[in-house]
Order: structure tokens, then sequence, then C-alpha cells
């Protein structure tokens, strides 16, 4: 599979798939016009990714921002990596916030606490 880039927008977050790494890089703020189109081709990658992903996934999230309708797609691609983490790979995902962004680490925990995934939540300086 080849890699899967998108540039930061205004609206948008940058992506960064790697499969052949098993990396995975969401950055930025998410209040796109239409989250499912967004998003669509997203989990489709990661649905393609799934029938023969890299022995260790990693999933690395920062977000500035996401509005209600991302939080929406952004739980359906956790999902995917939660259901991916239940065969042979082994799944990593790390929710990284601004320290004293408070919004967005409660967001990190709300995802943490609804999935069975092994998740870390790191706090940084600036994302």
């Amino acid at each position: 599979m080849e890699k899967y880039v998108i540039r930061e927008t205004a609206k948008t977050p940058s992506i960064n798939f790697d499969p052949e790494r098993g990396l995975f890089e969401i950055k930025g703020k998410s209040i796109p016009e239409n989250s499912i189109e967004f998003y669509g081709p997203l989990l489709e990658f990661v649905e393609g990714y799934s029938t023969q992903p890299a022995a260790r996934t990693i999933l690395n999230m920062k977000f500035e921002f996401f509005n209600t309708s991302s939080s929406n797609r952004i739980h359906a691609l956790l999902r995917k990596f939660e259901k991916l983490s239940e065969g042979d790979s082994e799944v990593l995902i790390r929710w990284f916030f601004e320290n004293g962004d408070e919004n967005m680490l409660d967001a990190g925990e709300d995802f943490k606490a609804i999935l069975r995934v092994p998740f870390e939540i790191v706090g940084v300086e600036r994302l």
C-alpha cells in the first residue's frame, strides 16, 4: 500500500498514514464542511490496511480542536484501530494534547474510556 498524505488546511488536519511503517498521524484542526466526506477515505484506507497490517501499528492523534461531527468520525476511526488490535497486530494509540488544554485532555480521556486498545494520553508543550 502507498502512503496516504493530505496537507493541513484551515479546516482540516494533516494526514500522514504510512502503512509500510505502521505509523499513522493526524494533526491540526478538524472542522470540515462535511466530516463524512473528509473522514470516509481515511476509514476506507484503514479498512484496507487491516487486511495486511504491520506487526506494530501506532496512531498519533494531535488535534488542536475538532467539532462534534468530526468527533463522531474520529470515534469511528478509533474503532477501526481497536478492531485491528483484536487480530495479530499490536496497536498503540497516542492522544497528544497541549498542556493546559483541558478540552483536548478530556476528549482523550473520553475516547480512552470507551476503547479496548492500548491508549496513551501525552501532554506536550506544543503540538
